[in-house]
């Protein structure tokens, strides 16, 4: 046997254990989608704070911050739901169990930091702290993807990075938090979307 086919073995081998440890079927597309989304919730709810704040923008006022709340959690919802319908087609496309161990495994280290930063945010939003809670979202949505990239495409963790300087600057300099979570959420998702689109789902 030669050596071109010993390194061919060892490839074969090395993707077979990738493909058992790894969740790779996420779909570059629904990242896009998830931004697109985000930044159409951001104009709504900009729109719905500086009508109705007096132009302040980190000023709420009963319906008002509820309705952004509600925006909030549309997003959120249709992301979800965008990034299921999207991960399960190609994983049919591609052969692969949408629900195995290393899916678990995903779900369970993305989930952990994304519920406890959940529930802190809404703490820091009872406390009146609103200024606090776009980088605290960014923050702990980065350390999920961190978090997660070990189970899946490495290539998440570097979103994770970018989500977490991001966070740490809206932490530092509230009054920007509204726009660097308009960055992370809805800029860096289409960016980070589109990048994953052409590196693995148009192969």
């Amino acid at each position: 046997m030669s050596n071109e086919d010993y390194l061919k073995d060892i490839s074969e081998i090395k993707d077979l254990m990738n493909k058992s440890s790894r969740f790779i079927s996420l779909s570059g597309l629904s990242g896009i989608l998830a931004g697109v989304y985000a930044l159409i919730g951001a104009a709504v709810a900009y729109w719905l704070v500086i009508n109705h704040s007096g132009g302040l923008l980190y000023i709420f006022h009963g319906w008002v911050f509820w309705t952004c709340m509600a925006v909030l959690a549309m997003v959120a919802i249709l992301s979800v739901i965008t990034g299921i319908i999207l991960t399960t087609r190609k994983a049919k496309k591609n052969n692969e169990k949408i629900w195995d161990n290393s899916s678990r495994r995903l779900l369970l280290n993305f989930l952990i930091p994304l519920v406890v930063g959940g529930i802190y945010c809404l703490i820091i939003l009872d406390q009146g702290r609103y200024g606090q809670t776009g980088g605290l979202m960014l923050i702990f949505y980065g350390l999920a993807l961190v978090s997660a990239s070990k189970y899946s495409l490495g290539d998440i963790r570097y979103l994770g990075y970018i989500q977490i300087v991001l966070g740490l600057i809206a932490s530092y300099y509230p009054g920007y938090g509204f726009w660097l979570w308009v960055i992370g959420f809805g800029i860096m998702h289409i960016v980070y979307g589109t990048w994953m689109h052409f590196k693995y789902d148009s192969k």
